[in-house]
Order: structure tokens, then C-alpha cells, then sequence
């Protein structure tokens, strides 16, 4: 069809059919318009995108002494004036100051300016005042993102502009690109402007943008995709080279040398750039990547525009005419519980741990998993493995890869996260204290998960964070640090639970709590230390005649049942701890949803330590007296327990005959491991000198209900 077939409007102005009319004028009003002026003295180029209206005010450009008009178009364009004039007057065509012309059209062009509508307007003799022609070129433009969250980009989802949780909710999701796709100077994808490698691309989400129209736009319009300053700390867009191979295949070899085949588009101190049409039906292929994680000052969410740009005239920036947009959320950074299936096991080797070394490899290898470990050029003497680091991962519907969060503590293992985990689809990510002071609470043996749990109908199929501070009251209390308590809030799928853990020595939640499965129930069991529990045993054992029986039997720190219990200020020390403990139980009884019988109390007496360095009026702080079992790895079903040295009754350790009694009947195995000298005198234990790499939840975090 030529612009040049009219169809003239017979009489006045004559509509379509009553049906047709009707389900246009539906069309019209629920699609975004934008509005155009007419000029009698020269004909207009307007491009149009098909799925917008043009609204054009009749009596704006009219000439003087119009009181008429008339409207033809060619059969592509479809039109609509308002006010309707009552069918049967005459005349229908009065031009009225809100006279107004809404234009649409439903087919795209098949070259520039192949369709054509003009207005003309007629003065009170029916004499043709002016003549205003529209030179019209329809376009379809989308952008389109994985709305739906199957892993296929869609085309136009109507949802791709927002963000909706849950199973029945919308919204594309964006992965922090902060693995390392080189294996040799070693530095966060996140942290390189350019794409050095293909493989890069699978940690980055799909953003497509479709076009339908002809091969080139009219002169001076052009395609802009922008993003905010803000988005740009959060977000970078990549593109592919749209140039095509040279035809001399080495002249294309060479090429590749010297020009990069991906091209940022948007990202820091880039907030807009042209994108090139390619006309016809064509598809264009961009790569959004993640730069940050949410936290205290950015939600997660990211907004990418592409906009079409009307030109202005010579010297004047272009104006927007129609823009799409597409809505991102960040992954956040999710822990992993105990319940979880393990697939790696990290340990520290040093000058006095090879006994201990050989019972956790003894273990690990007999449950059939990896084990990592990590030497002393590596560690430096830093043997707390639990300490520095906790790992995660991160999701999305066509990727998923573990992260490690490292730790502010930066102590002799500091450099192991990054110079030994980070690689191909492994992540890092730290927190910089900055000016606030590192405690001992900043280490992640204070920091721990639940398995999932349903809270007063609540549902946190991903468990709940759980970290150690100071107890509420308190003024000059060791808290961890804020800049981390604000990182793990604000990743918002495993709402944080705050324990009060200051009254210990070191401060770590995992010294009197941890969790294992369990077959029945909420299917776990979480172990709390209980001096109370670790009392009964010892009068037990007493009340049976052994107490002469000793603990700690064969090392210089042995001492008689009947000691223990005649010792009234260790009594009493242990009266503060379990005091302490029991307000951390009612917490988590009540953040976790628990009963009683979810719990089950560990045999575990404390003692209470004073360093010289603190004031006189400052409170002690507990240490376990014995190896704490509770401070354990699980390897599944299998446990790895810090070997007690309990008095020995019958020819076998109480205390470990009391682990097996609570444990085993929950299917577990309790393999206990003697960590007395390179760990235990050293204030930490089996878990606090390991770590374990865990499969990821099969439960998708977007699917929660927040």
C-alpha cells in the first residue's frame, strides 16, 4: 500500500462499524498515548510505535476562520474524534477547541513513511482553509526480560515493569556477576568493565530487545537505553558487536585481537547510550550483569529504560517518545543449615593438628565427601576456618553458584577466600568494617542458620540467620559489626534472629547452639549446652559410686567427679551460663516456632575467664570447661563431636555415653574427635576449625511470601 491511497471520509466524518468502533475505542483508551501537533504550512515525519496512540488537538494548528474539518488516511491507520457529535446532526465535523484526534495504527511499515493521514480544515462556506499532512512510519520495539521467571525471555510479558514476590509473582532476576572466570590474577567479574570471556555470559541474565518495522527509521530518530546514577552503582548491560564477520576470514582473526566482541552499553559513569535498529524483524541480544548485593541503601531492585528519540532540530537533544522499561531483583545472598546435603569440607593444617587432621579426614572420607585443606602458607598459623568465613550462594532461574562471605576479622586466613575460592562459579563477596572496631563478634562462628520453619503461620523456607550482640541493656557490650548486621538484613529471605552471645569469652552463637536433622517432627532438633544437663550427668555418675572417677582422665587437668560437684563457685559460674542460655532458648523457641521437645539439652559445664586487660568492674566471661560437644560438625546423619574426656563409668566416657543416648535415636552417628590441645585450650573447637560447603535449597527465594 502507497502513502498516496487516501481514504477520504465521505460527509463530515464517518466512523467505522458500531463493533469494530467500539472495540478500537477500548484499544485506544487503555494504551499509552502521547501527543503530536499538526502543521499546515509542511507536511510532518512522525514515527510511530504500534503499541501507543497519537493524540492530536484539532483546533491547535487550525487556520484562522476555521469552523470544519476532514480526515483521510490509508487503510493502515484507524482513527477516532473526539467529543463524538450526536449521529444525525448536522454537521458532525464542527471543529471545537477540544476537538481531538486520537490516531493508532495495528499493522508496522513496511519502509519509512508508507502511510499517510491529513487533516483539512474548511471555512464557513465549506472553502478549504489548509491541508496538515502526517507522514506516519509504525514500529513494534520491546523490551523483554524473563518476567515469569521460567528461564525463557518472553516477548512484551505485562509484568516485566514491576516486582512481585512469591509463587504466583512476577519479575526478572539478576545475579551479582562476583565469580572470577580467570584463573590467574584473580579478580570479581563484577570488577572488570569488559567481558573477557564467552563463559562470563551464563552468569548474566538475558535482556532482549525486539524489533519489527523496516529496515531503517526516518532520519534523526535513534534508540537510547539509560539507566538512573543510582541503578549505575548497582548494574552494567552488555551487547554483543553488531558489525558482522568480515568476509576475509584472518581479516576477522585479526580484528578480534584488537576490538571487543561485547561492548558495555550502560554501567558506572555510563548512564546512556545509543543501541543500534536493525530493522525488519530482528532480535538484539543484551547481557545484564550484577554488581552489588542488597543492603542498607539499595533494595535489590534495578530498572532498565529504552527509549525512542524524536529528533528536535539541528543543535537540540532529542525527546522520548515512547519508552519501555524492565524491572530487575537482585539475588540476595543465602546461607545454607545443617539439614542440607554437605559436598566439601575445609579445614586448616598446622604445626600441632595432625591427630586431629586425621580423625576429620578419617570422617569426611568415610561419609564420601571432599575434603579441602588449606596449609600453613595459606592459613599462617590461622586455624579457625569457621572463623573467617561462611559460605552461600546465589540463584537465579538459569544460574546458581556458591559464595563465600568473608569475614572482617582479617586474621592469617584473610587472603584464603579470595586467592583460593574465588574462581569459575565461585563468588566473593566481604564487608568493610571501615571506621567501626572489629571484635571477636565479627567472626562467623557467630553467625549460623536454622533449618526452615513455619512462626505463627509465617513460612521461612530458607530458615532464619541467627547472630550473636550484646545483651540489650548492656552499653559497652561486643556487638558485630553494623555494616555486616545491615548486609544480612537487608538480603530479607532469612530474616535475622539477634541472640545475646557477648557473656561468653569468644562470643560465638555456635559455643552453646547448633542444629541437626531429624526424622520426624519439624525435621530437625536444635542442641542447646545446658550446665543443668551437664550437673545431672555428673551427680548421676556420682550417686552410682564413681565419684572418684575422673575427668579429663590421663592429662594433667584431671579432677575427680566428686571436685567438680564440691566446687561451689564453678556451681555458681555455671548458674550465670545457664541463666544466659535459657534466655537465648526462650528467643529462639519463639523466633523459630519451637517446643520443648524440638529441643534437646547437651551435658556442657563452662568457667568463667577474666583477662587482665579488662577493668576490675567488668563481668567475666565463659569458656567451656570440657571440649563443648555442642560446637560439632554434620556431615548428614553423621557427626563429628568434640571428644569430652568425660570420667569413665563401665569402661566408657559418661558424657559420650550421654551424646550417643540423646543423638543416636534420631538416626545420627556421634564420632567423637580429639581436639583437646590444638583447639579446646586454644578456646574453639571441631566446628569453630572447620567448614562445609553445602548443596543449595531447592526452595527458589522469589517464591517467598513477603
Amino acid at each position: 500500500m502507497t502513502m498516496d491511497v487516501l481514504q477520504e471520509q465521505t460527509k463530515p466524518v464517518r466512523f467505522l462499524r458500531t463493533t469494530k468502533r467500539r472495540k478500537l475505542s477500548e484499544m485506544m483508551t487503555s494504551i499509552y498515548q502521547r501527543t503530536c501537533r499538526l502543521d499546515v504550512n509542511a507536511p510532518l515525519q512522525i514515527l510511530h510505535v504500534v503499541s501507543m496512540q497519537l493524540k492530536v488537538n484539532l483546533d491547535r494548528c487550525a487556520p484562522q476562520q476555521s469552523k470544519f474539518f476532514s480526515v483521510k488516511c490509508t487503510p493502515n491507520v484507524h482513527f477516532k474524534v473526539t467529543p463524538l457529535t450526536r449521529e444525525g446532526s448536522s454537521p458532525s465535523n464542527v471543529l471545537a477547541p477540544n476537538s481531538t484526534l486520537l490516531i493508532s495504527m495495528d499493522a508496522v511499515s513496511e519502509m519509512a513513511n508508507d502511510n499517510k493521514l491529513s487533516v483539512r480544515y474548511y471555512g464557513e462556506k465549506m472553502d478549504m482553509l489548509g491541508n496538515a499532512i502526517l507522514h506516519l512510519t509504525a514500529v513494534e520495539i520491546s523490551l523483554d526480560v524473563d518476567a515469569d521467571r521460567d528461564g525463557i525471555v518472553e516477548k512484551n510479558n505485562p509484568n516485566k515493569t514491576s516486582w512481585k514476590w512469591g509463587p504466583n509473582g512476577h519479575g526478572a532476576i539478576l545475579l551479582v556477576n562476583c565469580d572470577s572466570e580467570s584463573t590467574f590474577r584473580k579478580t570479581p567479574d563484577s570488577q572488570k568493565e569488559e567481558i573477557n570471556k564467552v563463559s562470563d555470559l551464563k552468569d548474566m541474565s538475558k535482556m532482549i530487545l525486539r524489533i519489527n518495522g523496516p529496515s531503517d527509521l526516518p532520519q534523526g530518530y535513534k534508540l537510547s537505553m539509560h539507566i538512573t546514577q543510582t541503578a549505575s552503582e548497582s548494574v552494567r548491560v552488555f551487547r554483543p558487536r553488531t558489525t558482522g564477520k568480515p568476509k576475509d576470514f584472518w581479516k576477522h582473526k585479526l580484528l578480534k585481537l584488537f576490538l571487543k566482541e561485547y561492548l558495555m552499553v550502560v554501567g558506572k559513569d555510563k548512564l546512556a547510550e545509543e543501541v543500534p535498529y536493525l530493522g525488519g524483524k530482528t532480535e538484539l541480544q543484551f547481557f545484564v550483569e550484577g554488581l552489588r548485593f542488597p543492603d542498607k541503601d539499595f533494595d535489590g531492585l534495578i530498572t532498565i529504560n529504552l527509549s525512542l528519540l524524536e529528533p528536535s532540530g539541528e543543535g537540540y537533544p532529542g525527546k522520548p517518545i515512547f519508552t519501555d522499561k524492565v524491572m530487575f531483583h537482585v539475588s540476595p545472598w543465602i546461607m545454607t543449615p545443617n539439614t542440607l546435603k554437605p559436598k566439601e569440607v575445609y579445614v586448616c593444617s598446622t604445626n600441632d593438628n595432625d591427630a586431629f587432621l586425621k580423625s576429620i579426614k578419617n570422617l569426611v572420607y568415610s561419609c564420601g565427601y571432599k575434603l579441602n585443606v588449606c596449609h600453613e602458607y595459606m592459613n599462617r598459623g590461622d586455624r579457625w576456618m569457621q572463623d573467617e568465613i561462611e559460605f552461600g550462594y546465589i540463584d537465579s532461574p538459569h544460574h546458581s553458584f556458591p559464595v563465600v562471605l568473608d569475614s572482617p576479622r582479617d586474621r592469617g586466613l584473610q587472603d584464603f577466600p579470595y586467592d583460593v575460592l574465588l574462581g569459575p562459579d565461585f563468588g566473593y563477596v566481604t564487608r568493610f568494617a571501615n571506621y567501626e572496631e572489629v571484635s571477636s563478634l565479627d567472626s562467623f562462628g557467630n553467625l549460623e542458620v536454622s533449618p526452615p520453619v513455619t512462626v505463627n503461620g509465617k513460612s521461612y523456607p530458607l530458615g532464619r540467620i541467627i547472630i550473636g550482640v550484646a545483651f540489650p541493656t548492656t552499653t559497652h557490650g561486643r556487638n558485630m559489626t553494623q555494616v555486616v548486621q545491615d548486609f544480612l538484613w537487608a538480603q530479607k529471605v532469612q530474616e535475622p534472629i539477634a541472640l545475646y552471645s557477648d557473656w561468653l569469652t569468644v562470643g560465638h552463637v555456635d559455643e552453646f547452639m547448633t542444629f541437626v536433622p531429624a526424622p520426624d517432627r519439624k525435621k530437625f532438633r536444635l542442641l542447646l549446652a545446658s550446665p543443668d544437663a551437664g550437673y545431672k550427668v555428673f551427680k548421676k555418675i556420682q550417686k552410682k559410686g564413681f565419684g572418684k572417677a575422673e575427668m579429663f582422665p590421663g592429662l594433667e587437668e584431671a579432677i575427680t567427679v566428686d571436685d567438680i560437684l564440691s566446687d561451689e563457685q564453678l556451681q555458681a559460674e555455671n548458674n550465670y551460663v545457664q541463666n544466659c542460655i535459657d534466655w537465648n532458648r526462650d528467643v529462639l523457641k519463639k523466633e523459630l516456632g519451637l517446643d520443648d521437645e524440638d529441643i534437646i539439652d547437651l551435658p556442657i559445664l563452662f568457667k568463667l575467664l577474666k583477662h587482665e586487660e579488662e577493668e576490675e568492674e567488668d563481668v567475666p566471661r565463659a569458656a567451656a570447661y570440657y571440649p563443648d560437644m555442642v560446637n560439632m560438625i554434620v556431615l548428614g546423619n553423621q557427626l563429628g563431636i568434640p571428644k569430652p574426656f568425660g570420667p569413665q563409668v563401665n569402661g566408657k566416657c559418661a558424657l559420650e555415653t550421654e551424646m550417643q543416648s540423646l543423638l543416636e535415636p534420631l538416626g545420627l552417628k556421634c564420632t567423637f574427635i580429639d581436639d583437646f590441645a590444638p583447639y579446646h585450650k586454644m578456646l574453639g573447637e571441631v566446628h569453630c576449625g572447620s567448614n562445609i560447603l553445602r548443596e543449595p535449597s531447592t526452595f527458589r527465594w522469589w517464591n517467598l511470601e513477603l
